[in-house]
């Protein structure tokens, strides 16, 4: 018997959901014998949510001792695959569970929709904020069409910034990842070329760059290469320092990451 809530595709570049799923029998050993004993769940997925449910998690054992959690931020394609084995009681995952993954789960799944948050554009240029990136220009330097900061097209709509004689290093996510799903799709949803070129998914060929594994990866390698640029969770950037661009919406205008 399967149980499920779907999870409508988001393409919006400034927000994903990030989903739990939970076994039938999971959800019902909360409801035991009251007799007070210990209670382990083992949980694995997204990194994009880790820091919140590391929170919480901790929060439920400081209220109830007898309450223990243990989350594993190794990414959404394997937390999902990890769940469907049967290795962990409960995986997280960016991008809902599809109806073929549900049916390789024998033990039942629950779909819960459980926090929110942006997925930002971040880089590493110590001298230049405030940038603007359109849809035509960022979708072209993931596709390795745009690969200098000083490219025509990046100044033109920068007119007041200073931008460096400098390559443009895109960062992607290595490991399968809902965040990538997300952002493919709505890569997908704003460019004919890059839908037939590249599409969606967990895990796609990026046309160019280097890879990070989940969102502290990438965040990582962008810290540390100096003219990087890669997609992250808002708040790893934001921990790290890092500046994030303004992107251009369906209307033309340009709205700055916000969590």
């Amino acid at each position: 018997m399967k149980f499920g809530i779907n999870l409508s595709g988001i393409t919006r570049i400034t927000a994903k959901v990030s989903a739990v799923a939970l076994t039938i029998g999971l959800a019902a050993c909360g409801g035991g014998d009251g007799g007070g004993g210990q209670v382990s769940l083992v949980g694995a997925g997204a990194s994009f949510p880790s820091p919140i449910y590391q929170r919480w998690f901790q929060d439920l054992s400081n209220s109830d001792s007898s309450l223990q959690v243990d989350y594993q931020s190794v990414g959404s394609g394997a937390g999902v695959e990890r769940f469907t084995q049967e290795l962990v009681d409960f995986g997280a995952s960016d991008v809902a569970m599809k109806d073929e993954e549900i049916a390789k789960v024998g033990r039942g799944v629950i779909l819960l929709p459980m926090t929110a948050g942006s997925i930002v554009l971040a880089y590493n240029l110590p001298d230049v904020s405030g940038l603007k990136l359109s849809r035509e220009v960022y979708v072209d330097i993931l596709l390795g069409k745009i690969t200098n900061w000083n490219d025509p097209k990046i100044a033109e709509i920068n007119p007041d910034l200073t931008l460096p004689d400098r390559a443009i290093t895109v960062v992607y996510r290595s490991d399968g990842s809902g965040t990538t799903g997300v952002f493919t799709k709505h890569l997908s949803a704003i460019s004919p070329e890059w839908k037939e070129n590249v599409g969606e998914g967990k895990t796609v060929q990026w046309p160019v760059g280097i890879g990070g594994a989940k969102n502290d990866g990438v965040t990582a390698q962008i810290r540390q290469s100096e003219g990087a640029i890669g997609y992250v969770e808002y708040g790893f950037a934001k921990s790290a320092g890092l500046n994030m661009a303004s992107l251009e919406n369906s209307s033309g205008n340009y709205v700055e990451p916000t969590a």
